[in-house]
Order: C-alpha cells, then structure tokens, then sequence
C-alpha cells in the first residue's frame, strides 16, 4: 500500500529477458529510499514490483509479462527515470490518498500548458475508466497521488506545482506521453456495492418503502 507521494527519482540501468519476462536493475537515491529488503514493495513509476536483489545504491525486481503488457514500463529503456516509492509503514502519515500499485490502464498526456508558477496537465484516459474520475476526486498519474481539477469525457485535468515537478517524472512529460493510471479505489468499491445492491433487489423505492429514505 502506498500514498502517492513520489520519495524519490531512479533510473533504469539495466533490462534483461526472462522469457517473456524482464528483470530490471533500477539505480535509487538510498537517501529519500531508505532501506529495501529482499521481498519488499516499491512502487516504480506507480507500479508495485517486488525486490528480488538489493544493494546500497539499486535494487532488482522482476516484471511479469503481464504488467509490461498492460502498463508503461515495457516501453521503458535502459537510461529511463522512473518515480520511487516504498510503501507505508504503520504510523506513516498518508498525506495523499491510497494506492495499490495496481494499474487500472494506460493514458496519454493530451496538453501541457502553464498556470502561473505551475503546470496544467491534461490527460486521456481509455473511455471505461473515465467514470472513476470526478473532479476534486484523486487519481494517480505514474504513481503520484493527484487532484483531479476538471474531468471532461474521457479527459481529465490536474495541477503540477513546481515541487512536484522538481522530484517526479513529470517534469519530462511531453504531449503524447504514456503514463499509468490508477483510480481511486473507493470508485470501484462504491460501484461493486451499487451493482450489488441492484442484484439483491434494494434500490430507492424499497429503501422509502421501508422508512430508510424520505419521499420528498
């Protein structure tokens, strides 16, 4: 489980088949890391990866063919920076919102243009993700906990202030760039409990009938 709040840039210095599989050698910044353990998550530009290999300045980790499959991180090279996040302990403050390192599908940046110091993003999404994203909701754009400013169609919007853009992979965005994204999982969770309720038969109707909601 993670909050969003990239620790740290790394770099991928190494790609080797596993079939068809990848393992990658990411360098970090053992700093803003902290210590990783064998076994341990991390969070890669929003992906949770597993360390199978640890050293005091990289670590290694093994990426399904899967995940290369359905987000950004096929398309990575040797060279490439990705975002670095190690994942919450008990006790850690959750300044952002929760994230699971899962996926939901891949966007694009549609627009990049300034908003005084900051930067608006816009970002497309493929269509059956859209109705997860609400404005002043959260999303994650390669892993990093978001507020989303407009949603229009599938497109949404957000606001990058310099900070973030200084110590995340944002500050390389260009227009048709991929990028992962996750939804807010209280959005599935809200409509898994809907589509149940609607197959138990409660719907507005029953609930005035038996006094659980107003008429008016």
């Amino acid at each position: 489980m993670f909050s969003g709040l990239v620790k740290g840039l790394g770099r991928i210095t190494a790609r080797t088949d596993l079939g068809k599989d990848q393992r990658f050698v990411i360098e970090l910044d053992t700093a803003a890391i902290g210590p990783l353990c064998v076994g341990g998550s991390i969070a890669v530009n929003g992906v949770c990866l597993t360390a199978v290999a640890v050293a005091a300045d990289c670590f290694t980790a093994d990426v399904s063919a899967e995940t290369l499959a359905v987000t950004t991180l096929g398309d990575l090279t040797a060279g490439a920076s990705v975002n670095l996040e190690p994942p919450l302990r008990a006790g850690d403050p959750l300044d952002g919102h929760i994230v699971t390192g899962h996926v939901d599908g891949v966007g694009s940046v549609a627009a990049i243009e300034a908003a005084g110091r900051s930067t608006r993003l816009a970002i497309d999404v493929p269509p059956p993700l859209s109705r997860y994203i609400a404005a002043k909701g959260s999303v994650a754009v390669d892993g990093v906990s978001l507020t989303v400013n407009a949603v229009r169609g599938a497109r949404f919007e957000v606001n990058i202030i310099p900070h973030t853009q200084a110590v995340t992979v944002i500050g390389e965005y260009r227009p048709g760039r991929a990028v992962n994204i996750e939804v807010d999982m209280i959005a599935r969770y809200l409509e898994r409990l809907i589509s149940a309720a609607g197959e138990s038969g409660i719907d507005l109707k029953m609930l005035k009938d038996h006094g659980y909601a107003r008429n008016d």
